[in-house]
């Protein structure tokens, strides 16, 4: 057991595999059916079974490894601790410009650190644990689960036969077309998490979401960081004036970006380091680290699933779904990493409400009709909604474009966190919310607001009308309601009102 994210098999590891594998479980004897098998216990599968559950269902819910999926185990919950560890170390390197000063200097115990990741992680672990699944009634299988015909799943020498049946397998990091990888020790997002010595250099390739976040994360601990990306700068999807505020305060934290990467090459080197040889921006680099992390590709989990015997199609992106989540078989189901684009956690948790609409009520959800929105931890974080500009442009729709500077927010000044925006895009002419990107400390949580306003047709006009708390951040998009509110005092309205205040002097 003491494999992958359970390294160090220390307490803390032997407590959370007590809770998402237990050494000691035995499979229960199954019903005669069911009515939704659930393969995989990552986010989605969790929500689908208890879910279901919940309404009256007799569920099994399948999972080979780790309960809990990349979330709980390699994901979500040990990169945010991590994460807020490094944000602490740069609280107190930073303290000096509020009058704060540590006469003792800055002290990283990056062990320490990691074992409070785990410590937590354990703690949280029996959310998803089978113990509580199975107290729900859930009939909680350990085994590779594998269709053997469009109504049976096989899992450790027992057969399950379903009415409905749901693939929530997810996907895995994959490694990479790059020569000499596969000649060297690296890290992925499933191993990073067990380290308990901080590298004294470290190499992360690709600078999207994970790249970004544990580059910045492991520089702001200590390590001489380089960042390698292929593209031109960071987080390429994103806004470019978003992704270059969090580009600048990455540098400052002490990241190297080696962008527009060419000709990357790995080799071994002594003692189990790695060299590195790229090209950017026309200079070659030659360096030797003491780790490497591999933070782009990842594969969808669909191997050894028997997916040709239950008539279940798929392609190297995963799972083929229609709107309503359905595989080319009508009674299976598919939802979260698995089949979708949208790679995160509380898009896996609404997908699997669009199923249990759909699989166990006759409903006809779409998952098309979601509106998800996504954050990457960085500092500042980035968050974002619906269309970016460039998609709007690309699409034909005409826009109205409203942005805010966190410069200009009282609370940002007051923190010293002034670098960050509030930009929100309408349809011209309307204040229909197409999209948003914040780029402030806590951006995901206030895209909350403008994604609440989209799923429900709220327009800019109603959050101008809203009134939030003095002095916050989020009064940022408050202002950019009020900056649409101004585009409507047209000339010729302000030529009327002026006549009529002169008229009622």
């Amino acid at each position: 057991m003491g494999q992958g994210p359970l390294k160090p098999w220390d307490r803390y590891n032997q407590e959370l595999a007590r809770h998402v594998r237990p050494p000691a479980w035995t499979n229960p004897k199954p019903a005669s059916r069911y009515n939704l098998v659930v393969i995989g216990a990552g986010t989605a599968g969790l929500v689908c079974a208890a879910g279901a559950a919940g309404l009256g269902a007799k569920v099994a819910l399948i999972e080979r490894h780790l309960m809990g999926g990349d979330c709980l185990n390699v994901g979500c919950v040990p990169s945010k601790a991590v994460i807020l560890a490094a944000r602490a170390a740069a609280a107190v390197r930073d303290a000096g410009d509020f009058g704060v000063h540590v006469p003792a200097g800055l002290t990283v115990d990056f062990g320490e650190a990691m074992e409070r990741m785990r410590r937590l992680r354990a703690s949280i672990a029996p959310h998803d644990s089978v113990k509580r699944f199975s107290e729900l009634g859930i009939d909680v299988f350990i085994g590779e689960g594998r269709f053997i015909d469009t109504r049976t799943v096989a899992v450790a020498g027992e057969r399950l036969n379903f009415r409905k049946a749901v693939i929530a397998t997810g996907a895995r990091a994959a490694a990479p077309p790059i020569t000499g990888l596969q000649e060297v020790d690296y890290l992925t997002n499933e191993t990073l998490f067990s380290l308990t010595e901080l590298p004294r250099r470290l190499a992360v390739i690709g600078a999207g979401p994970i790249g970004c976040e544990m580059a910045q994360a492991f520089a702001r601990f200590g390590s001489e960081v380089l960042l390698v990306e292929t593209l031109h700068g960071i987080l390429p999807r994103e806004d470019s004036d978003a992704s270059g505020i969090v580009l600048e305060s990455m540098l400052k934290d002490g990241v190297k970006l080696l962008c527009c990467g060419k000709e990357l090459k790995l080799a071994r080197s002594k003692g189990g380091q790695v060299r590195l040889s790229v090209e950017s921006h026309g200079n070659g680099y030659d360096e030797v680290v003491d780790q490497l992390l591999v933070a782009v590709g990842r594969a969808p989990n669909v191997e050894g699933l028997g997916l040709e015997q239950a008539r279940v199609a798929c392609t190297p992106k995963g799972v083929q779904v229609n709107d309503r989540l359905q595989t080319t078989n009508p009674d299976i189901y598919a939802a979260g990493d698995i089949c979708s684009p949208y790679q995160f956690t509380h898009a896996a948790d609404f997908m699997a409400r669009t199923v249990l609409r759909n699989a166990l009520f006759f409903g006809r959800a779409k998952v098309s009709a979601l509106t998800i929105p996504w954050c990457t931890y960085t500092e500042p974080e980035i968050a974002h909604v619906g269309l970016y500009g460039k998609q709007a442009e690309e699409q034909g729709i005409a826009i109205d474009t409203f942005t805010r500077s966190l410069g200009e927010v009282d609370r940002a000044v007051l923190e010293g966190r002034t670098n960050g925006l509030v930009r929100v895009h309408v349809r011209k002419g309307t204040d229909k919310i197409l999209g948003a990107t914040i780029v402030a400390s806590h951006a995901g949580d206030m895209i909350a607001e403008i994604t609440l306003a989209m799923t429900h047709g709220l327009g800019l006009k109603h959050i101008a009308s809203t009134i939030h708390p003095y002095p916050t951040q989020a009064e940022a998009i408050r202002q950019v309601g009020d900056a649409f509110n101004r585009t409507r005092l047209t000339p010729l309205a302000r030529k009327l009102f002026s006549r009529l205040m002169a008229w009622r002097r």
